[in-house]
C-alpha cells in the first residue's frame, strides 16, 4: 500500500468512525430522527469528513493543502450561480411532474406545512398570499450563509476523496465517491432520516441521488478549481431543494418520489449528469499533483 492509498484508507476510517460514533450517541440520547432539532444535533458528525481530510493531509500523507481548492475563483462566477440556483429548477420539475402524473399534491399556501410542523393541537393562522415566494428567497439567502457549514463535508468528499480515487477516471471516481458518501449516511437513513416510510428502500433511492450529486458537485469543483462551489451547491441542495420540497409536500403522499433526493428528482439531476458525462466535463481534474498520480485503482 503506497502513501496515497494509506491516505484514502485513513480518511475513510476517520470520516466514517467519527461521524458514526457521534450520530449513534445522538440517536441514543435524543432527539429522534423525526424531530426538527435532530438536524442541529447531527451537525458535529457532519464535519467528520473535513477533520479526516485535515488529519490525512497534515499528518498521514503530509501532502499539505496546496490542491485543496480553498480559494474562491471569482472569474468562474457562473458556476457558483449555477450551484445556487440549480435546486430551484429541480424543485420546479419535481412539482410539475408530481402534479402532472398525479403522484402528490404540493401546497403553495404552506398551511399544511405550518400545521404539520407546528406544536400539536395549535391552529395555524392564515398565511399571506405569496408566502411561498418569500420562503424561496429566504432559502436562497440561507444557502449562501450556510455554505461554510457544508464545507465540513465537501472539503472531505470532493476536496480530498473524489480526487484521490481513480485519478485518471474522474467519472468512475465520482460514482464511487457517491456510493461511499451514501454509505456514510447509513446510520441516519436506516433510521428513516430521509425517507421515514421507506428506510430500507430509501437507502437505495438515496444512493442513486448521491451518485448524481457527486457528479454535479465534482463538476462544480473541477470547473472552478475551488471547493467553495461544491460547498455552495451542497448548501443549496439542503437549504433550497430539501427545505422547499419538505414545505410543499409534507403530509402529502409519496414522499419517496417528491423529496429532493427522491425518484422524481432523478430526472432533472440525471439530465445534467448525462450532459456532464457526454461532454466530458469531469475530464482534466484540477487537483492532479505529484501525489495524485499515485491514486489507488
Amino acid at each position: 500500500m503506497n502513501t496515497a492509498q494509506k491516505g484514502v484508507a485513513a480518511y475513510l476510517l476517520i470520516a466514517f468512525g467519527l461521524a458514526w460514533l457521534l450520530w449513534e450517541m445522538t440517536l441514543m440520547i435524543g432527539p429522534s430522527a423525526d424531530e426538527p432539532l435532530f438536524q442541529l444535533a447531527i451537525l458535529p458528525g457532519a464535519i467528520a469528513p473535513a477533520i479526516a481530510a485535515i488529519v490525512v493531509r497534515r499528518w498521514v500523507t503530509r501532502e499539505g493543502f496546496a490542491d485543496a481548492g480553498l480559494r474562491l475563483n471569482r472569474h468562474r462566477w457562473r458556476y457558483y450561480l449555477t450551484a445556487l440556483c440549480l435546486p430551484l429548477l429541480v424543485v420546479s420539475v419535481i412539482v410539475l411532474l408530481a402534479v402532472t402524473l398525479g403522484i402528490s399534491d404540493p401546497d403553495f399556501s404552506l398551511g399544511r406545512a405550518l400545521w404539520q410542523l407546528g406544536p400539536p393541537g395549535t391552529v395555524a393562522p392564515p398565511l399571506p398570499d405569496g408566502i411561498f415566494g418569500l420562503v424561496a428567497i429566504q432559502s436562497l439567502i440561507t444557502a449562501i450563509v450556510a455554505t461554510p457549514i457544508l464545507l465540513g463535508e465537501e472539503f472531505g468528499w470532493r476536496g480530498y476523496l473524489q480526487v484521490r480515487l481513480l485519478g485518471d477516471r474522474p467519472l468512475l471516481a465520482a460514482i464511487s465517491t457517491g456510493i461511499i458518501w451514501s454509505l456514510w449516511h447509513l446510520p441516519l437513513n436506516l433510521r428513516g432520516y430521509n425517507f421515514p416510510d421507506h428506510p430500507v428502500f430509501g437507502v437505495l433511492v438515496f444512493t442513486v441521488s448521491a451518485i448524481m450529486l457527486s457528479i454535479i458537485f465534482g463538476w462544480l469543483r473541477t470547473k472552478t478549481s475551488s471547493i467553495w462551489s461544491a460547498s455552495l451547491g451542497h448548501s443549496a441542495t439542503n437549504a433550497i431543494g430539501g427545505s422547499l420540497t419538505l414545505l410543499l409536500f409534507i403530509g402529502a403522499p409519496n414522499w419517496i418520489f417528491v423529496s429532493y433526493v427522491g425518484i422524481l428528482g432523478w430526472i432533472p439531476l440525471g439530465i445534467l449528469c448525462v450532459w456532464i458525462m457526454m461532454t466530458r466535463q469531469l475530464n482534466g481534474e484540477v487537483l492532479k499533483s505529484s501525489s495524485a498520480s499515485r491514486f489507488c485503482s
